[in-house]
């Protein structure tokens, strides 16, 4: 079981689908990111899952964080065919640690409200209400939203479900209700930034620490977090969080991070912008490990000789 194995110790998560699709040759500007890949090419979704077991990934995550019911319709497919290709998705990663002939996990991806909209906005969150911009989205819709996403992945046999880069507590509480309604192992991991004063904060601006206890307290959940911020953020984030969720010993959920390479989405352009640095975003995880996180692994630009030399750290601890 992950629980066990989290518990035991660190389990390295893979890094960023998208981008070694895009390195092979990969469109992935559309709205539906590389979820679209799931239409187009499954066979190089399985290969790029495999790439990563066999860096020693030990959870490779599902490439459906935009693959969503409404965004599937919009781009044509009726809801039969929208509910077939989210189900694929965890089929495509179980045979990329099939092909690789490792053992693991398969983490459902379930992308925030934001991931949905397709302009950067789980970096924003400016859609959330309260004070949210015009058309600000409630908890209720929220929870309809993400609720058929959690249903279908779990339902394909995902071994976890990970509710990742979420911008702010509201659609962390709305998750939290629905992750308990269907009570099957999850993480929550939180799109977050660290200020000028050294607070660990979500997009939204409220304080981590706070979010991520009361996502840890839901029993279901195994793991909370941060991901895709910089990595020169990551240490601050997880001692802020360490102070509000109790250690892994205690038995509840242990910590997770897993940062991009230290670049920026410009949701408008579509594009990443600033130095790109993979190497800084697996470099520091025996550090991560000693401020207490048990899920480490990369995001966005991570490729899988970044997460070979992870797991390489990794090793090094043991």
């Amino acid at each position: 079981m992950l629980r066990t194995a989290l518990r035991a110790g660190p389990v390295l998560l893979d890094g960023g689908l998208s981008t070694e699709l895009e390195a092979r040759g990969h469109d992935v500007s559309s709205d539906l990111w590389s979820a679209r890949l799931l239409l187009d090419a499954p066979a190089d979704v399985v290969a790029v899952h495999a790439d990563f077991a066999a860096a020693g990934a030990q959870v490779l995550t599902t490439a459906s964080y935009q693959a969503t019911l409404p965004g599937l319709r919009a781009a044509g497919l009726d809801r039969t065919a929208a509910e077939r290709v989210i189900t694929s998705s965890v089929h495509l990663a179980r045979e990329g640690l099939t092909a690789a002939g490792r053992p693991g996990w398969v983490a459902g991806s379930v992308g925030p409200y934001g991931a949905f909209l397709a302009g950067g906005q789980e970096y924003t969150g400016d859609y959330l209400a309260p004070g949210g911009g015009p058309g600000a989205v409630g908890r209720r819709a929220l929870r309809d939203h993400h609720r058929p996403h959690l249903e279908l992945l779990a339902a394909a046999g995902a071994d976890v479900l990970a509710c990742e880069t979420v911008p702010g507590a509201a659609e962390v509480e709305a998750l939290l209700v629905e992750l308990e309604a269907l009570a099957v192992p999850a993480w929550v991991s939180v799109s977050a930034v660290v200020d000028d004063a050294g607070a660990a904060r979500t997009r939204r601006g409220e304080p981590l620490g706070p979010v991520l206890a009361a996502a840890a307290s839901v029993g279901c959940v195994l793991a909370v977090g941060v991901n895709c911020l910089e990595p020169a953020s990551v240490l601050a984030a997880l001692h802020q969080a360490a102070e509000v969720v109790p250690a892994p010993a205690a038995g509840g959920a242990v910590l997770a991070a897993y940062p991009n390479s230290g670049e920026v989405w410009d949701g408008a352009a579509r594009t990443w912008t600033g130095a790109r640095d993979g190497d800084a975003a697996v470099t520091g995880v025996a550090d991560w490990v000693s401020a207490g996180a048990r899920l480490v692994g990369g995001c966005c630009r991570v490729r899988p000789h970044h997460t070979a030399a992870a797991a390489a750290a990794l090793a090094a601890l043991r």
